[in-house]
């Protein structure tokens, strides 16, 4: 009777968080950054990287077009009914556009789901992606990364009546959900493989299951899984430490060095004048973390 009760309240709730709403009286509001304090991006006048051929081509049609997540809370997140994107990801996006000298209000936003990543950076269909993209040596072989702008660690999402899950040590036999394609993914089949994975293109989606009692545990990064369990703190919670080291990067097409330099500095530069972190107090320090120190970047040699 408890689970039959209780897990539609909760989809109900989530539903009402992520999308729009449910219409239930009494569910917490949603929370999420406010424009009017999103912090504005001097633009750079007179730049050029004619070196660069994703630079060349987003100059001449006047945009970049920019790969994200569209269902993390904080990070990365599209709002249903007007179609805007917002979280910390896209501020990082933002500010980047404006230091490779284009306005950063002209980027296309384009959701791209973990598993095409390279593909679409590859393909060119993106300029560039910024969606909790973990730099590692078997990605940098398909493409570039600028950054780190961000690190981040695997952590677990859990019901709060869930007593059994503390960390990784307690997922024999249990249903964890990641994303397809995902560094989380690969880390449970590869580090613990008597835990039973699910696979879904979204996160959200894991969640929808875990709030419905389909799967015991979402498994991702902790600042993605932190702004889940802030948006409906009631229900779920994040357990345990990080048990791994996420360093955010920017994508982009391997071989474009030129690109890859001009972000390492436009992310210095932007993190040395208090760019970023107004921009992560505006986001994802709503979730109630503040502010970490920027990782070191990574100015690996041309490829």
């Amino acid at each position: 009777m408890f689970r039959t009760t209780r897990a539609p309240r909760a989809l109900c709730v989530l539903l009402a968080l992520l999308a729009t709403a449910c219409g239930k009286e009494g569910s917490p509001p949603g929370k999420g950054p406010a424009a009017e304090k999103l912090p504005h991006y001097r633009v750079a006048k007179d730049f050029r990287l004619p070196d660069s051929p994703t630079w060349t081509r987003a100059k001449r049609r006047g945009y970049f077009t920019v790969g994200v997540k569209e269902d993390q809370p904080y990070l990365g997140e599209k709002d249903p009914a007007t179609g805007a994107y917002s979280g910390f990801d896209i501020e990082i996006a933002r500010m980047m556009s404006a230091s490779l000298g284009l306005p950063p209000g002209r980027i296309h936003f384009r959701t791209i789901a973990s598993a095409n990543r390279e593909t679409a950076l590859q393909n060119g269909q993106i300029d560039y992606y910024v969606g909790t993209y973990t730099i590692n040596d078997n990605r940098k072989k398909l493409v570039g990364f600028a950054g780190p702008y961000y690190l981040a660690g695997q952590s677990l999402l859990v019901r709060k009546d869930e007593n059994d899950i503390h960390g990784p040590q307690d997922l024999a036999g249990k249903r964890v959900c990641s994303a397809a394609g995902s560094t989380p993914y690969q880390r449970i089949r590869t580090d613990y493989p008597k835990a039973v994975l699910v696979a879904y293109d979204t996160y959200s989606v894991c969640v929808d299951n875990l709030l419905t009692y389909q799967v015991d545990a979402v498994t991702t990064d902790d600042a993605i899984l932190i702004g889940y369990a802030a948006k409906v703190p009631a229900e779920l919670e994040v357990v345990g430490r990080p048990f791994s080291e996420e360093p955010y990067g920017i994508g982009l097409p391997r071989g474009d060095d030129a690109l890859r330099f001009a972000l390492d500095d436009a992310l210095e530069a932007r993190e040395k004048n208090g760019d970023w972190k107004k921009a992560y107090e505006a986001t994802l320090g709503l979730s109630g973390v503040p502010a970490p120190q920027p990782p070191p970047i990574d100015r690996y040699p041309a490829s």
